[in-house]
């Protein structure tokens, strides 16, 4: 039975999987917000009361979701043994 080494050259270190994140949820958010704003001055004021509710939840929290995939990305257990 082989046992897997731990640490993979391939994988980015702690710090630059980080930074990396930190960048990719500044513009997310950015950019979200951006878009969110254009849509919600245009085309939502134009829908019935009830599609403008669900259009404004989905912008307002909408942007939740790929956060949270890139924080998990940023904190994956890094198991190289200089972070142990």
């Amino acid at each position: 039975m082989s046992q897997q080494p731990m640490s993979d050259p391939r994988g980015l270190p702690p710090r630059l999987r980080k930074f990396i994140g930190t960048v990719a949820l500044l513009l997310l958010v950015i950019i979200w917000a951006l878009a969110a704003m254009a849509l919600a001055q245009g085309r939502v004021t134009t829908l019935p009361g009830y599609a403008q509710f669900f259009a404004y939840v989905f912008l307002g929290i909408g942007w939740v979701f790929p956060a949270g995939w890139i924080i998990r990305w940023m904190m994956r257990f890094d198991r190289r043994p200089e972070t142990l």
